[in-house]
């Protein structure tokens, strides 16, 4: 069986290099290693060094040299909008703040299913409404990019296994502080 080993990023893959596409939802973009199945048949194993978000318009490499093609495909999601950008910014807030993955656009913001942010987003001002479209949601500050410098990284200890960039302040980080999340 073929192996795909590595990621050619979207404006790296040549056209004519292209055997297959395999379509894949948000969730199954995410993934290390893996036997698939593409869909004009072409079988092979994932096996990437580590588990890697594949996006919309990646290929995987194949032994052979041959790419399988990656399409987002379509799901069921929240389309959110606003009567105002200011208030789709402050609803993009309230949604970082919780780690939702999200998609974000000019006019709207898209979210997976989930009735309590429904409700939160309507009492907040918002429309909430049900789509259904391929969801690209934004990358992590850390995917693929390199470390920030020491002097900006500050590891909060407050339930969740990664680190968040904050500038420097002129106070110290304490429960009251105001930047924005709690610091235990």
């Amino acid at each position: 069986m073929n192996r795909a080993t590595q990621i050619v990023r979207k404006l790296a893959v040549k056209p004519d290099r292209v055997a297959d596409t395999i379509t894949l939802d948000h969730q199954a973009r995410h993934r290390r290693r893996m036997s698939m199945t593409a869909d004009r048949g072409t079988e092979f194993l994932l096996d990437l060094g580590q588990a890697t978000v594949l996006e919309d318009g990646d290929a995987l490499k194949l032994d052979d040299e041959r790419l399988v093609q990656v399409v987002a495909a379509e799901e069921d999601l929240i389309e959110i909008t606003t009567s105002n950008p200011l208030r789709l910014m402050k609803l993009a807030w309230h949604l970082g703040n919780r780690h939702v993955p999200a998609e974000i656009t000019a006019d709207a913001l898209y979210i997976a299913p989930d009735h309590v942010l429904v409700e939160m987003v309507r009492g907040l001002g918002g429309k909430a409404e049900p789509v259904r479209r391929a969801f690209r949601p934004e990358r992590g500050a850390y995917h693929e990019h390199p470390e920030p410098p020491r002097d900006v990284l500050h590891v909060h200890g407050h339930g969740h296994d990664h680190a968040e960039v904050h500038e420097h302040h002129e106070h110290e980080h304490g429960a009251g502080c105001g930047c924005g999340h709690t610091h235990g």
